[in-house]
This record gives C-alpha cells, sequence and structure tokens, in this order.
C-alpha cells in the first residue's frame, strides 16, 4: 500500500456544504440517540473504512466526552467483549452492516434490522441510518483527498 503524502487539497466543501452538513448533524442529535453511542457508530464505521481523521478524532472527542479508554480501544472488536450494552451492539451491527455493502455482502439484514428496531423509534433509527451514511461519506472523501490523522476541524 502507498504510503500516506500530503493531502491533495485543503477542503473539498464549500460553505454551502457546510452549512447543509451542520443541519444534518443538528437533525440527527435532535432524534434523542445518545450522542455517546453516535460515537461509537461512528468510530466502527470509521474503522471499517480505515479512515484515519475520523478514528484520530472520534476517539479524540469520545474521550473528552468521558468515554473510557478500555470501550474506545475494544469498538473494533465489540462481539468479543463484555464492554457494551444491548443497545450499543444492535447500533454496531447496523453500521457494519450499512457499511459493508459491497462484493455481494448481504448489507442490512431483516435480522439486524428488527434487532436495532427494538432499542430505538423510527426517529432515533432515522438519526442512527444518517449518523452511518455521513460517516461513510466523510470515510471517503477523507481517502479522495488524502486527509491526513491529528487535524481539528
Amino acid at each position: 500500500m502507498e504510503a500516506r503524502t500530503a493531502p491533495r487539497m485543503k477542503s473539498p466543501a464549500s460553505p454551502d456544504v457546510i452549512t447543509g452538513v451542520q443541519h444534518l448533524y443538528k437533525a440527527i442529535h435532535a432524534a434523542g440517540v445518545d450522542g455517546g453511542l453516535l460515537a461509537l457508530v461512528h468510530l466502527r464505521t470509521s474503522q471499517i473504512n480505515g479512515c484515519s481523521p475520523c478514528v484520530h478524532a472520534t476517539v479524540q472527542a469520545a474521550t473528552k466526552a468521558g468515554e473510557s479508554a478500555e470501550r474506545l480501544h475494544h469498538v473494533v472488536a465489540w462481539r468479543e467483549t463484555p464492554f457494551f450494552t444491548e443497545e450499543e451492539r444492535a447500533a454496531l451491527a447496523l453500521a457494519e452492516a450499512a457499511t459493508r455493502i459491497q462484493d455481494g455482502a448481504p448489507g442490512v439484514t431483516d435480522e439486524i434490522w428488527e434487532a436495532a428496531a427494538r432499542h430505538f423509534t423510527p426517529e432515533q433509527l432515522g438519526a442512527i441510518t444518517l449518523e452511518i451514511s455521513l460517516t461513510n461519506l466523510f470515510n471517503r472523501l477523507n481517502h479522495t483527498v488524502r486527509e491526513q490523522a491529528g487535524k481539528t476541524w
């Protein structure tokens, strides 16, 4: 794999795009989903996509918000640990399935969706799905422009 070099551009986002993203985040956070859970979803999605800027920023923000290092270190292996609630596990499974939709992967099965629906309202499921989708967007943008970890937005 080629070593990462300097970013290709400063930012691909215009002020209008930034405003749009801010409105999306406002809607996501207004749906009643715990911010810590959204951070775990963002982290797991970014780990799958290998997006170092998003992994770095999410770990920093979650740590500042009081999340334990132990849990953050184990998001990558959440199925094999006792550190996550059933609600968090349902959201992490949804994040993984929605992110891994390539090469014949089944995506979000009815079983995964129904498990999440047992823990979240339709509005909350919409917010979690939007968080996953936005994270995938940011991960792809960061890869395309070669954004580096450590930047603060």
